[in-house]
């Protein structure tokens, strides 16, 4: 299983700003090794957020986005005390879940 996500929620007013530093090689399957082997594709394909169990957002991702991506969304109606979940699974099956409470 991947490294913990760093997952960062403020609450500001009615929303809440959410920030996620998640950790993954993601390869683009069109790099090559030292020994000129292409480098299988592995990349997270689906993200999904959820507030207090509720989804509030999904995404699909391919090998274009970048190695340990950075994630920053808001959620409208978040207070302190909320409890913010972030899930991802990659294309190979792996997938992370970690969550967060609204500060």
């Amino acid at each position: 299983m991947a490294d913990p996500m760093r997952i960062r929620a403020q609450a500001s007013g009615d929303k809440a700003t959410v920030r996620v530093l998640m950790s993954h090689e993601m390869e683009s399957g069109q790099r090559k090794d030292a020994n000129g082997k292409i480098v299988p594709a592995w990349f997270i394909q689906e993200v999904t957020a959820l507030h207090n169990e509720k989804t509030v957002m999904t995404a699909e991702w391919g090998p274009a986005v970048a190695k340990n991506p950075f994630l920053q969304f808001a959620i409208k109606g978040a207070k302190a005390g909320d409890k913010v979940t972030i899930l991802w699974k990659d294309n190979k099956g792996d997938s992370r879940k970690d969550e967060a409470t609204v500060s």
